[in-house]
């Protein structure tokens, strides 16, 4: 499976290090126009079908937790099309690959409606070439930056293996946050990255995640949010890091409106489903599944989060935040987590909660459907002690009967053979009233490098859905439950069992 990992290390930067320094057009080129003759998409403004929530915006925030790969790519598609004055993105990943592609080619249009479009992505994953970055910010209406460009845009193998070999806390240093602002209004945030796999479009490897739609109060924070990390120093315009490059007077993206116009790569049905986002949402308020709530938190770690005062530790807010919210149970905590690597003073914490009544579990992936070998390494060296504090740990499997509910239907359909299934969702649920959804994974990578950001909103009915979703898949036919003498990571092949004992080279505290 071709899914990039979101954890770094010696072994995960080969590919960066010793790849081709002349990646392929990212566009494939059309045979046929299909932009011809197509109608140009008319659509009411956002503000129009905001202007009857007025009042509630003011004061409450609406929310509705988008469960399905599909509802949260067509909110996103809907909202970009809707769009009057701005976007803003934040992500770790923006693939080019087919949703990427067509993502970029929404805001491209978004952009030649006057709408202001700025994209902040981490510098790590990137795969578009750097004349393709600056085709598109060479458009009057787009600013693109890169989060610490310090090992794959604008670098030469020279200067990666320099920043390998001489900065490898800066190297780490990475932003996972994932916000999508539009008009400074509403926002999608949560788990998702801009990919394939994380819509349920892959044809190999899919991810069961989770994003909450946000719209009203709440939305000025990660406004403010976005601001704080664009105009930070680590965030710098790609003019910048290719200045022997210039932009396009005029840029042309008739390759990129022809890949998106054609219907093999945008299925008519599935814009057919994008028109009804507001019908649907207009369903689910009279179904009281989207609410406005009065407490609904957005908290975020700062740009820059540990600046080498410390190698490894200190600057994370949303660790503090969590650690707050578990102390606060009464009853029960559940957790989704597709990483779980904990510290003694983590497992030291848990049995303290548990030892006072309180029913923990935990859902991570299990070898068979993990993408990130290095971290199920770290896992594995401590699941006894994990298990030892009386928590309760499940492993998610690969075929998963819950994906045939959160995949795409769509490509639940085409495809001749169902993909592997793993869990990327990051949410905790507290007692019966909070629910935790973020980029937050349990591990001292989301603690000590990354920048993480977590929203939690107060509200019985939500986490009670929240809850029944998370509780489903902790059921027989979609995970394993683990105990002292049982486990599945005899279910994979036994090259793959050798690869994660030989990751175990790799120190705990950077996974």
């Amino acid at each position: 499976m071709a899914i990039p990992s979101i954890k770094i290390s010696v072994l995960s930067l080969s590919f960066l290090l010793f790849g081709c320094d002349s990646p392929p057009d990212s566009v494939p080129l059309s045979q046929q126009n299909h932009c011809d003759g197509k109608p140009a998409i008319e659509r009411q403004s956002l503000s129009s079908y905001l202007a009857p929530y007025k009042d509630q915006l003011s004061a409450k925030t609406g929310v509705y937790v988008l469960e399905q790969g599909a509802e949260a790519m067509m909110s996103r598609a809907w909202l970009t099309e809707s769009a009057e004055k701005s976007i803003d993105i934040q992500y770790f990943i923006f693939s080019v690959d087919n949703i990427g592609l067509i993502a970029s080619d929404m805001l491209v249009q978004a952009a030649e409606r006057g709408v202001k479009v700025r994209v902040l992505v981490d510098d790590l994953m990137i795969e578009a070439r750097g004349d393709e970055l600056l085709m598109l910010a060479g458009h009057e209406n787009i600013e693109i930056k890169i989060y610490n460009p310090n090992v794959n845009i604008g670098k030469n193998l020279a200067q990666k293996i320099k920043v390998l070999v001489t900065d490898f806390h800066g190297l780490n240093q990475r932003m996972h946050n994932k916000i999508f602002v539009v008009d400074n209004q509403v926002a999608i945030t949560g788990g998702r990255n801009i990919a394939d796999e994380y819509f349920g479009f892959d044809h190999d490897y899919n991810f069961r995640d989770r994003d909450v739609f946000l719209a009203g109060k709440e939305v000025e924070v990660l406004t403010t949010s976005f601001e704080e990390y664009w105009q930070h120093d680590l965030s710098i315009s790609v003019e910048k890091l290719f200045p022997e490059d210039t932009f396009q007077e005029d840029p042309d993206f008739s390759r990129l409106h022809a890949y998106a116009c054609n219907p093999e790569n945008f299925h008519p049905e599935i814009r057919a489903e994008i028109e009804k986002v507001p019908e649907t949402f207009r369903h689910l308020e009279e179904q009281g599944k989207f609410r406005f709530i009065e407490d609904v938190e957005y908290i975020y770690d700062k740009p820059g989060k540990n600046d080498k005062s410390e190698f490894l530790g200190g600057g994370s807010i949303t660790q503090d935040k969590l650690v707050e919210l578990a102390d606060s149970a009464k009853e029960s905590i559940l957790i989704q987590t597709p990483y779980l690597v904990t510290t003694a003073r983590d497992r030291v914490f848990l049995k303290e909660l548990v030892d006072r009544g309180i029913s923990i579990k935990i859902l991570t992936n299990s070898l068979a459907s993990n993408d990130n070998l290095e971290a199920f390494s770290g896992y594995q060296r401590d699941r006894k002690a994990l298990l030892d504090t009386g928590v309760e740990i499940y492993e998610f499997k690969p075929d998963a009967k819950v994906r045939q509910r959160v995949m795409t239907e769509h490509m639940v359909k085409r495809l001749p053979t169902q993909p592997i299934f793993g869990l990327h969702a990051k949410t905790m649920t507290i007692d019966n009233h909070t629910t935790v959804i973020g980029t937050y994974n349990l591990d001292p990578r989301s603690a000590n490098l990354n920048t993480e950001s977590i929203t939690f909103v107060r509200s019985e009915s939500i986490t009670k859905d929240v809850r029944r979703a998370m509780e489903v898949e902790l059921e027989p036919e979609n995970a394993w439950r683990i105990t002292e003498d049982f486990n599945p990571d005899d279910t994979v092949s036994t090259s793959k069992q050798l690869k994660v004992k030989l990751r175990r080279i790799v120190p705990k505290n950077i996974l």
